[in-house]
Parts: C-alpha cells; structure tokens; sequence
C-alpha cells in the first residue's frame, strides 16, 4: 500500500535533482566572453642577420593579457598579428625560418570560453576557483583521476581542459607555419600523458607534462613532442620530469635544431644530448614569473641542487647575469659547439601572476635584448 506514495517521492525527488542541474548547466554557459579591445603593438625589432640566405631564427617575445585567451578567435588574432609584423619586415622566409614562441603560450587556454569574470579577477587564485566552479563535474572527474601528486587541484585545472587546449594549440600554430611556410616553435603548453598520433596531438589520462610541439611548413606537426625535463619549484609539485637523453633534435629546413624548455636550459645534461644529436642551433621558449625579478640576487637553481661550482655566484650576480652565464648563453657553445641561439621569454599582464625576462640572443657570444615588452627577433645563421 505504500509503494504509490514512495513511488511520488522518489519522482519528486528526481524532478527537483532534474531542476538543479538544468538550472547549473545553464548558469556555467551564460555570462561568457570577454569584448574588451585587444592590444597590438610592437615595442622593439631587433635584427642581427646581413643575410638570410642560410636561413633564420625569428623570435616572438609577446605582451599577453587575460583577454587574449577569451576565445580561439582571439589568441589567434593575437598570436597572427606578431606573425604579420615578421612577415612586413621580410623576415618570414619560406622554408628558410625557424619561428619560435615563449614557455606557457599555450598553457592558459585553459581559460579560454569562460565566464567573462575569470578575465576580470585580479589575482590566479580567484580566476581558477570561478573556473572550478564552472566545470564541476570534470573537475571532480580529473581530480579523482589523478596521479600521484602533491598538488591535485593545479593538475587537474589543466586536465580537465586539456582536450580542447590541444585541438586550439595545434590549430592555431599548424595554420601558422602553413600559412607562412615556416618552422614553428609552438611555446609551450601543459598537457596530460600527450602523444602525437595520426598527425594529431592528443591527450590522455596520465602525468602532466610541459612540452613544446613543433610545426613544418607545411602546418604539419612533428611526432617528437619536447618535454621539460627539470621542472622548477613552482611545476614540481603537478607537473613530471623527463629523461634529458630524450629530448628530440629536429630535422628543419634550414639544419638540425635543439628545442630546451625553460630551466632545461641550465643543465649540462640537455647539452649532452644537443651535441650527441648533432644540433646546429638551438631555441628555449621560457617563462619567467614575478615582477623585477631578474634585476635582483640570483638565487641558485629552482627545483633542483644549485651545482657546486655556481654556488659561489649566489646572490653575487642578477637573476639576468645568471641566465647570460650559466644557461644558453654560457653553455651552448662550450658544452654543445652550438654558436646561434634564441631564448624568448613570455611578458604580459597575466592576473597576479607577473611576467619577467627579455629574449637573450647567442650569436656567437651572448647578449641581452633590452625591452620588457613585445619584441621581434631576427638572427641570421
């Protein structure tokens, strides 16, 4: 006799579980967006080439906002516009160029399709709460699925996104290096357990890795995927380590090319594996977070045991010293007989997060491009 009124209940309860998740979808899928004007401009071009004739490294050193990551059409927009600046100054060669983009130019699509409040927060902290907060059931999906690290919520920010991140990065920097017929750099990007397959970059449960694909001329991407190797103290409590005898040498057009990421750059270990490969040149997309830093007491390496030998260097020199001396710039050449380079660091306004560094060029001996803002790069080889 109670099975009808039990039978009511259960309806009524399944109706109003109905109601809130209707009501949930709706609410994380209006309010999108993100109208505000975007910002282009270059600050300075920089050409160290009499000739292009063998080939050249163009850099981009671009000034990012929030906002630019609001939609796919709108990190294109951005990212194309350096890419045209390059190409009015001639330095865009068909199959003759190497173009190659900063650390983490990838990585903050995750943001991209939110709510347009995300690209109003001041700080990262209350721009990845909102995101949760919008993607609920992947995030808790990601987050019970994650490997063993020590910072599950950072992973699974990432992962959760990490499919449409990947399809937008390939997109974007394929039709690029299609569109100019050049060899791209593509920064770097953030992405779970990533392989290239079928001519497709695909993402999979498993470690988060920080890589950098690379782009032919024909928008086509390579199957070696680099893979940051020494993640710093900020990465290493979510991000993997990888072997540095993997890291990829590349085929180019114009000769064979060494991809570092970042920090790599610092380790005796990455220039082993250049020289056995026989790279030629070799580029290092690179993030340097905070404000000022790079004029202030280098601290020792992040994420790993300072080497014995630059202990004594400690709070000796700058930040910019230490990047000069003891990466690229001062191990290229005796470590890997490489003499041409470019390091291009990521600037902008990216909530609190700070942005600093300035592309370091190794054209025989290394030196500083002194702007904080958009830069282009030319080096001849």
């Amino acid at each position: 006799m109670n099975k009808k009124p039990r039978s009511e209940s259960m309806k009524k309860i399944i109706y109003v579980l109905l109601a809130l998740l209707s009501g949930y979808w709706i609410w994380s899928n209006i309010g999108k967006g993100f109208d505000k004007p975007q910002s282009f401009k270059i600050d300075s071009f920089e050409n160290y080439s009499d000739s292009t004739a063998t080939g050249n490294i163009v850099g981009i050193q671009p000034f990012m906002e929030v906002g630019d990551y609001a939609t796919e059409g709108r990190f294109q927009q951005k990212i194309q516009f350096y890419f045209d600046q390059a190409h009015q100054k001639g330095w865009l060669i068909p199959n003759r160029t190497v173009v190659v983009l900063p650390e983490y130019i990838g990585s903050w699509l995750v943001a991209s399709n939110e709510k347009t409040a995300i690209y109003e927060e001041k700080n990262i902290q209350d721009a990845m709460t909102t995101m949760v907060s919008n993607h609920v059931f992947g995030f808790a999906k990601a987050y019970f699925l994650t490997p063993d690290v020590k910072d599950k919520i950072q992973y699974s920010v990432f992962a959760m996104k990490a499919e449409q991140m990947a399809i937008v990065y390939q997109r974007v920097f394929g039709e690029l290096a299609q569109q100019y017929k050049v060899t791209v750099v593509a920064g770097s990007i953030l992405l779970p357990n990533p392989k290239v397959e079928n001519g497709r970059l695909k993402v999979y449960h498993g470690d988060l890795a920080n890589i950098t694909a690379v782009f032919r001329p024909d928008g086509q991407i390579y199957e070696q995927l680099v893979k940051k190797s020494f993640p710093t103290a900020d990465e290493s409590t979510f991000v993997c380590t990888n072997k540095p005898d993997e890291i990829p040498v590349f085929d180019t057009p114009i000769g064979k090319m060494g991809v570092l990421i970042c920090a790599d750059a610092w380790y005796s270990a990455s220039y082993k594996t250049l020289k056995q490969k026989g790279a030629k040149f070799v580029v290092v997309p690179s993030y340097s977070n905070g404000n000022g830093y790079w004029g202030k007491p280098w601290g020792g390496y992040s994420g790993s045991e300072t080497p014995k030998e630059l202990v004594k260097d400690i709070g000796q020199i700058t930040l910019e010293q230490a990047w000069l001396k003891h990466a690229m710039g001062g191990r290229a050449k005796p470590e890997a007989g490489i003499t041409k380079g470019l390091n291009v660091f990521l600037r902008g306004n990216l909530w609190d997060l700070g942005t600093d560094g300035r592309t370091i060029v190794l054209n025989d001996s290394a030196f500083t491009v002194k702007n904080n803002g958009a830069v282009l790069v030319n080096l001849g080889l």
